[in-house]
């Protein structure tokens, strides 16, 4: 699972999940008829199978951080796996991205010929050589409407540290047009910072707080002009993939609808990545093998993510890849994302905005049927997310709060629970054939029955 925002840094699902006695509602009416075709998916559901490619790529293959041999080997192994499953359209679709990043051999700032003490921001670009001279500008907090009075264009911006993110900082600025931004810290420290991984960064500096108020002072009235020079940052590139495995719908019954069932396969460098991510991915094999051969009239995408610990990166590049039509046609996205733990909580479902949709839905009604309903609240930083902002109906399975072993060492194959892996590949796979069947009306996006549960959480609980 993603750890803290796109960029890297902080906890996923640190805080708590907590279910009072009135906060799951059961769902009513549901048909006995369901069991029967539940049953045609779920009785064909092989935990053993799962497990044994779970500890291939968690324990053979170990750790598989993108853009390396491991993980090249476990797209090797998921792409060997969907076609033994006789999966026949099995594509590998590769996507650079920016995987490491060389600090900035040497930086400087002078304003009107006057050294000060700087930092560069990690992930800023460099200055042509020799740097750049220009106006320096005072743009406040760098929100649109400051760095649009301040006229930054062609200009270097001086803004302060707070309010609005570091990131949407600069894009203010970049957009109005200045060349280089100096942040001013809210203390008299000079710390590295992260900015996301993007080779049209402008060149951002960070500078101490009595220096940046100072330099406030000076630039009233006056105009100063300062000498800008970043030199030696260098962008690493590495080459990740996605495994996307598709069974077609029967030719004679196809309502031009796609599924899409996903997990990411990558993990963190520390870790062999047992729950976090060879669970779900060994379930998408386990849901293609069951289902390759179950009669359908939609489209089902199986689907393993690369670099999703590097920010989503795999399924953003999907994401985006997908034609209008695909969009439109795409009824629902499924996407696993830790759901192994022994220590980890309860089965839980997330989408990114918080509202119901056609995932939950079908999720809850199929984990009604099986075992519970399942709750649902808000949480985005898996492979779901890239989804729904494209306009695709998406929720991540997960169980919460998340194991304490989560991106450590010790999130290992010993710690693995086979009944919560039989449990989640039994409610996903039953919700997608409910979908998918011949015989049930073609969904309409974010329009079935029944309503999702409601439940109560920790106001802290946050990925």
């Amino acid at each position: 699972m993603k750890k803290g925002t796109k960029i890297l840094g902080a906890s996923l699902l640190a805080g708590s999940l907590l279910f009072s006695s009135h906060s799951v509602m059961a769902i009513q009416g549901e048909n006995p008829s369901e069991h029967a075709f539940d049953n045609k998916v779920i009785k064909r559901i092989d935990v053993e199978k799962i497990y044994q490619n779970l500890s291939h790529l968690a324990v053979n293959i170990g750790p598989r951080v993108a853009g390396t041999q491991s993980e090249q080997t476990s797209v090797d192994y998921i792409t060997g796996k969907f076609k033994e499953y006789g999966l026949n359209e099995v594509e590998v679709q590769p996507f650079q991205f920016i995987k490491d990043y060389k600090h900035p051999s040497s930086v400087s700032l002078k304003v009107n010929g006057r050294n000060y003490e700087t930092a560069a921001f990690r992930f800023s670009n460099n200055t042509p050589s020799g740097g750049v001279s220009a106006e320096l500008v005072y743009a406040g907090l760098g929100t649109t409407a400051e760095v649009a009075h301040a006229s930054v264009e062609g200009k270097i911006a001086l803004i302060k540290r707070g309010t609005i993110p570091f990131t949407e900082k600069m894009d203010n600025a970049k957009k109005a047009g200045a060349i280089g931004v100096v942040f001013i810290n809210t203390d008299n420290s000079t710390p590295l910072f992260s900015l996301p991984a993007n080779e049209s960064n402008l060149p951002v500096l960070f500078m101490k707080k009595s220096d940046g108020d100072e330099l406030i002072s000076s630039l009233q009235g006056n105009n100063l002009t300062a000498n800008m020079s970043v030199e030696g940052a260098e962008f690493v590139k590495a080459t990740s993939h996605n495994v996307i495995a598709t069974k077609k719908p029967m030719k004679n019954k196809d309502t031009n609808q796609i599924i899409i069932v996903g997990a990411h396969h990558d993990s963190v460098s520390v870790s062999s990545g047992a729950s976090d991510n060879a669970s779900g991915t060994s379930i998408v094999l386990e849901l293609a093998r069951v289902l390759e051969n179950a009669p359908s009239d939609t489209e089902i995408r199986f689907i393993t993510f690369g670099a999703e610990e590097n920010g989503l990166l795999g399924s953003k590049h999907y994401a985006q890849s997908l034609t209008k039509d695909e969009i439109n046609r795409t009824v629902a996205m499924f996407n696993m994302d830790m759901v192994g733990s022994k220590n980890a909580g309860e089965f839980a479902m997330f989408t990114y905005d918080g509202k119901p949709n056609t995932v939950t839905t079908l999720g809850n009604s199929a984990g009604t049927r099986l075992y519970n309903a399942i709750p649902y609240n808000q949480i985005g930083r898996s492979d779901h997310q890239p989804f729904t902002e494209v306009g695709i109906p998406a929720a991540v399975f997960t169980y919460a709060p998340l194991e304490p072993e989560y991106h450590t060492a010790k999130d290992t194959i010993e710690l693995i629970s086979k009944e919560k892996l039989l449990k989640t590949a039994q409610v996903l796979g039953a919700a997608v054939y409910q979908a998918a069947r011949p015989d049930t009306p073609a969904l309409e996006r974010s329009n079935v029955a029944p309503v999702p549960v409601e439940a109560e959480y920790d106001e802290d609980l946050h990925l």
